[in-house]
């Protein structure tokens, strides 16, 4: 089973933590920042922090008074879509790593401006990043991520969780050597 997950769900994490940090729901704080006359981010920062909202929070709060950036209103489908916009060629090595994980059990697909993460239920399990115009990065969290097979040395992805790489710059690379490492990444993480 699978899910599509964007922004929208994540924000929904973040208020609810603001709510158990601080036992005052998003409406209340947005209320208070509102009639604070907060005209800048740094006065607004400084006056979250001393009320002892900081992290996740904080931030959602100054983007609920100065504004969200365009990719945290984008739909998941409209973020990946976005991605591939200049490659559109590469699409198709999403599709099918995702059509190949689909059958490792219940995973969450969470698009974000660069990448796509792969997540059990417990953590991010894979990340997929279109890293140049002719290749797709699927990046893995391995217990064990020595180089073998197809993995090649890691190197910076969207996700900083993964430890493992293997590029792909075609659908017939998104192989049984392949599924079998997503499996093995899965497993390491459910």
């Amino acid at each position: 089973m699978r899910r599509m997950r964007d922004w929208r769900q994540r924000t929904q994490w973040i208020a609810d933590l603001l709510q158990r940090r601080t036992g005052e729901d998003l409406e209340v704080w947005k209320a208070r920042v509102n009639s604070g006359g907060f005209t800048d981010e740094v006065s607004l920062r400084s006056w979250l922090a001393e009320h002892g909202v900081t992290g996740y929070p904080q931030m959602l709060l100054v983007m609920e008074r100065f504004g969200y950036p365009d990719f945290l209103l984008a739909s998941a489908d409209e973020l990946i879509d976005e991605q591939y916009a200049d490659r559109p060629e590469l699409r198709a090595i999403l599709d099918a790593i995702l059509a190949r994980a689909v059958g490792l059990g219940e995973i969450t697909i969470q698009a974000r401006k660069g990448y796509v993460s792969l997540l059990t239920s417990r953590r991010t399990f894979a990340a997929v990043q279109p890293t140049t115009r002719k290749r797709v990065d699927l990046g893995l969290k391995l217990k064990d991520p020595r180089r073998r097979g197809p993995l090649a040395a890691n190197s910076s992805m969207g996700s900083s969780v993964v430890n493992a790489r293997v590029p792909l710059a075609s659908v017939d690379d998104v192989n049984d050597e392949v599924e079998d490492l997503l499996r093995e990444a899965y497993a390491d993480n459910s």
